[in-house]
């Protein structure tokens, strides 16, 4: 009878697993096809090398932006470099002849006189400039 209960135990150990869990299998899989599926449009890209067309009629709007900042100490920048209020006024003239669409962002440092600001956006809109915006900082709570 000894020998007959071993035989039982070696046959279930020998039947094993007759099924395969494929769970983890398509978890990867499917994360896998996620990646390719964000990831092959920006390759597609590079490697077709596409280069579009050009015309001289388009629904896109080019805007020219024009960058003026006031430091504390009533110096203007203007697109990176100090300058005067008539070399301000020449280059809002230049870029408005060149773009009718130019925009002007103003930013002003928080300690800078209000008479400084008000003057380089007097100087901005009497250049012709009509479309300029006060930079801000969002205030984080």
């Amino acid at each position: 009878m000894a020998i007959n209960n071993q035989n039982n135990f070696e046959t279930k150990n020998l039947e094993g697993i007759n099924e395969i869990n494929i769970t983890p299998f398509v978890d990867v899989v499917l994360v896998l096809l996620v990646i390719f599926m964000v990831t092959a449009p920006m390759m597609m890209k590079d490697i077709i090398g596409l280069k579009l067309p050009k015309t001289t009629s388009s629904d896109a709007q080019s805007f020219s932006t024009l960058a003026i900042a006031i430091t504390k100490n009533g110096q203007v920048i203007l697109n990176g470099e100090i300058t005067t209020d008539e070399q301000l006024k020449i280059k809002c003239n230049d870029y408005l002849t060149k773009n009718k669409e130019v925009q002007a962002v103003i930013s002003a440092d928080v300690d800078s006189r209000h008479g400084d600001v008000i003057h380089i956006i007097d100087l901005v809109k009497s250049s012709g400039i009509s479309q300029f915006a006060i930079q801000v900082e969002k205030e984080v709570k």
